[in-house]
């Protein structure tokens, strides 16, 4: 790789710090007491604290004015400024530290160590006036930092490929990619605190599997080679998590990364994290309730309201989710019903919306499309859809009143799934029968369609006390929590082609 003239430059002053005997990549530890943050909200001049402050970070600003230069570090609570002389920092004849290394050599995005004490400048700036200070990382390539000109900002770092590709930059010079991190941190545990209050207990089940169950998608394969058989990515821990309620246990709930092979948009990542949970001896409806009141927790320990801003919407987890059902979502907003159509009639429903179709759609697949098409975009406050055909939902119990369909909900917010919730079905009669219409769309062509399970058949033989369970999809709810459109703003090294480095 053919080095520019700023990464020259950065190698040289490394050649330079080592020949004036300084490690620029010490090993020892460097002990921090404060951070950033902290100090910026604790210190008063009145109680004269943090007065043997150590802290650490990444050069990030320096104004260099003679024996005394003003600078700015960043750690990973935000930014602080520095006060550096040349006299406190080298109180003996030597003065290499400051003129040889801090003023020549050291540049924007060195990692540093510094020790002082904490006052307000008579700009009334909270500064750390350093008596020591440690190079702890040379850093050789410059950062993109920003420049501001008439009002006017340049070389910002705001091309999404780059910033999805070096990420580390990008939570280096944009301090707001880090909140939205943050936030998505906050909502998971503010999830696991609420599933463990329920009792429920967390575990983990395969990421390999010999057969890739529980959801409709197209999987990645590979192979084991130990074993000499074919090996897929989960594109769903929902088979393996019921076989647990099996077992004996009342409420199982698993944090998981699941793998789909399908395309990619601001929405979809091939490598994406849900939380499947089981809960025995409960139905859809209680799951609802259950949701809405876990969600809404979610949101405000997360946000600080009920309320979010998602673009141009507000949306409001406080007041109760509507529920529909997915005909009557349908008919709500296309003016047609559609609960009587067979295949033939629901593809010619399709054609007058100019949605495609091929061979392989079966009725279930139909549907979904014409909901896709015609109901989700409407649909930005939480809505409980419910009530989906059998065709649509292989793993799910038939309705009491409607053997026609299932007792299943999404949950859509601002136009997208944020969750899928079922009854489940524990008759293993039915559900082998579910499986092998299944297996026919897998013949028709449907690289979507459901693998048949024989273990899992297997142990709905046992039999599994009613369940009821539901997937969260846990990158589009920080989406909303983050108001950020796209999948990969929330991700932090999302799927990309394979970047060509010379």
């Amino acid at each position: 790789m053919e080095l520019n003239e700023l990464q020259l430059q950065r190698r040289a002053s490394l050649e330079e710090l080592r020949n004036l005997g300084i490690d620029p990549y010490p090993a020892e530890v460097f002990e921090v007491n404060a951070t950033a943050a902290e100090i910026k909200e604790n210190y008063t001049d009145d109680k004269l604290n943090y007065k043997n402050i150590s802290i650490a970070g990444r050069l990030m600003r320096r104004r260099i004015m003679g024996k005394a230069s003003f600078g700015e570090i960043q750690d990973q609570t935000g930014r602080l400024q520095i006060y550096v002389s040349r006299d406190e920092i080298c109180p003996g004849e030597d003065k290499t530290m400051y003129n040889e290394v801090f003023k020549k050599h050291l540049d924007i995005g060195d990692i540093i160590g510094l020790k002082g004490y904490v006052f307000t400048t008579q700009m009334g700036e909270i500064t750390v006036h350093v008596s020591e200070l440690k190079l702890l990382c040379k850093s050789l390539n410059p950062l993109p930092m920003p420049k501001e000109v008439d009002g006017k900002i340049f070389d910002a770092f705001t091309d999404p490929e780059q910033r999805y590709r070096m990420r580390y930059v990008d939570l280096i010079v944009n301090p707001h990619v880090r909140e939205t991190f943050v936030k998505r941190t906050k909502a998971i545990q503010s999830m696991r605190e609420y599933l463990n209050n329920s009792g429920y207990l967390e575990v983990e089940t395969p990421v390999l599997q010999p057969i890739p169950g529980g959801a409709a998608a197209r999987p990645f394969i590979t192979h084991h080679n130990a074993l000499d058989i074919p090996l897929y990515l989960r594109v769903a821990n929902e088979l393996y998590l019921k076989r647990l309620i099996v077992g004996g246990f009342d409420g199982v709930y698993e944090f998981a990364k699941d793998f789909r092979n399908e395309g990619m948009d601001r929405t979809h990542n091939p490598e994406f994290s849900q939380m499947e949970l089981y809960v025995a001896y409960k139905d859809y409806y209680w799951m609802m309730d259950y949701t809405e009141a876990m969600l809404r927790k979610v949101c405000e320990e997360v946000t600080g309201e009920a309320v979010i801003t998602f673009g141009d919407h507000q949306i409001d987890f406080g007041k109760p989710f509507e529920r529909l059902t997915l005909y009557g979502a349908i008919e709500k907003y296309s003016g047609t019903d559609v609960s009587q159509m067979d295949e033939v009639q629901m593809r010619a429903f399709c054609k007058t919306l100019h949605i495609e179709t091929d061979p392989t759609m079966g009725r279930g697949k139909l549907i979904d499309e014409i909901f896709g098409e015609v109901c989700e975009p409407k649909l930005v406050n939480p809505t409980f859809i419910m009530d989906y055909p059998v065709e649509m939902s292989p793993l799910t119990k038939k309705h009491r009143n409607n053997p026609g369909l299932t007792e299943r909900f999404e949950l859509i917010v601002n136009g997208k799934e944020i969750a899928n919730c079922y009854s489940e079905l524990n008759d293993p009669i039915d559900q082998r029968e579910r499986f092998e219409e299944q297996m026919k769309l897998l013949e028709r062509g449907d690289q979507e369609a459901m693998f048949l399970d024989l273990d899992f058949l297997r142990a709905l033989e046992y039999g599994m006390p009613p369940t009821s369970g539901i997937g969260i999809g846990i990158d589009r709810l920080v989406m909303l929590l983050t108001n950020n459109a796209t999948i990969q703003e929330v991700l932090f090294f999302p799927q990309m082609r394979p970047e060509k480095l010379i």
